[in-house]
């Protein structure tokens, strides 16, 4: 089959939710991949930073290969020997009580948002049924009914409803606006992304992070900070909040955290909040399966032993310098940390960001637009720096086309 048949018969048998860049992929290693012409691409998406490890680290495809041939799935109706054991590890990783599993970065904020309620009945002592959440605009946290219920994106939102109540929206990066609706005593949580991801990499001003928590502490709610894309070192540091020296009371993570082999996410948080959680009232048939442990456990190992936060911050500071000296008035504005960085595009001549990655995907490198304005550029975290000026190079020829 060539190309063109690959992508019609998805487009004949699957659900239309998804605007593909038209390339298709069959081989992947480090940084890079093969379509099944054998052209090869930088990978500058990274899955939406599930790659943080690179395509098919040795180390994964080890854990999963020794672990899938002993055994797979339990479901937690009874006790494995492998549970215990990532419980142990992810939790001294990330210095919290407890870990509750699951699968995917949607689950895991669902997940979130049950505790944050729970905490808030159980230990708060807010009234059943009038605990309240406070979120940002331009949030995406995932997909399901509740959490689209909390996004302001008529994409996400448009003909789902009705919609889950018990949620306050507030502007991202505003701490007044956070303080007004704090004063309300049925608050119990503020949810945000350290660094919203697919609102195009929207970076708070410094500061803003530790003076939300600070706010939350003074009036007893809790800080829930969703770091499944900004986590497991993609943007310079371990975690986004830790820039700040903030230590979320509820901590989600998910993508990279099973590096891109099996889909594994959790939310980690101190007994007080966890243990509101009763058996029966909260699970998942495949969260904290066997494989997914023994597979995240060697994900978090490769970031630790690799330096790969480290690696980001250094390369992210590569990165940001030389597009932004890029002499191209196409180029309205660059941002990111670390490894998670987005260009905003000027239309130009009728050509948009999708021309753009249409012709670096022509020129050998692999990146997506977000809202049709801006292009996330995010590579695996196991890029070196002669690597990077290897794609910075794609890009400026690139974006010197228009």
């Amino acid at each position: 089959m060539n190309q063109k048949e690959f992508i019609e018969r998805e487009a004949r048998y699957g659900a239309h939710n998804y605007h593909p860049l038209p390339v298709v992929l069959e081989k992947g290693k480090g940084i890079y991949v093969w379509d099944t012409d054998g052209k090869k691409y930088f990978d500058f998406l990274s899955a939406y930073s599930a790659v943080n490890q690179g395509h098919c680290h040795p180390a994964l495809l080890k854990a999963l290969n020794e672990q899938a041939q002993r055994l797979t799935l339990t479901s937690r109706a009874f006790y494995n020997d492998v549970l215990g054991e990532w419980e142990e590890y992810i939790t001294k990783y990330f210095g919290y009580d407890k870990v509750l599993p699951v699968n995917t970065g949607a689950e895991a904020d669902e997940t979130a948002l049950k505790l944050c309620r729970k905490w808030a009945y159980k230990v708060k002592g807010i009234a059943q049924n009038e605990a309240k959440i406070i979120v940002c605009d331009g949030n995406f946290h995932g997909r399901t009914i509740t959490i689209i219920s909390l996004s302001n994106d008529p994409d996400s939102y448009g003909d789902y409803g009705p919609f889950t109540p018990g949620f306050l929206r507030i502007p991202y990066d505003d701490i007044p606006a956070l303080e007004k609706e704090l004063k309300d005593p049925n608050v119990a949580g503020f949810l945000l992304e350290p660094i919203q991801g697919e609102a195009g990499v929207y970076v708070p001003s410094d500061g803003y992070l530790r003076k939300a928590y600070e706010l939350c502490k003074k009036h007893n709610v809790l800080f829930i900070a969703d770091e499944v894309q900004t986590g497991i070192g993609r943007t310079g540091k371990l975690l986004a909040c830790d820039y700040e020296d903030v230590r979320p009371d509820i901590l989600v993570l998910g993508k990279a955290l099973g590096g891109g082999v099996i889909p594994v996410s959790c939310v980690l948080a101190d007994d007080e909040i966890m243990l509101t959680i009763k058996p029966g009232e909260h699970g998942s048939t495949f969260g904290g399966y066997l494989l997914a442990g023994k597979v995240s456990i060697a994900a978090l190992e490769i970031i630790k032993n690799e330096k790969l936060a480290e690696n980001a911050y250094k390369l992210g500071e590569i990165f940001r310098s030389r597009i932004r000296a890029i002499k191209n008035d196409m180029i309205a504005q660059v941002r990111g940390k670390g490894l998670l960085n987005a260009v905003v595009v000027e239309p130009k001549n009728g050509k948009t960001a999708w021309d753009i990655c249409l012709a670096l995907r022509d020129n050998g490198l692999l990146a997506k637009p977000t809202h049709q304005h801006i292009i996330r550029f995010a590579p695996p975290l196991v890029i070196n720096e002669s690597e990077i000026n290897e794609a910075i190079d794609i890009i400026e020829k690139t974006l010197q086309q228009f």
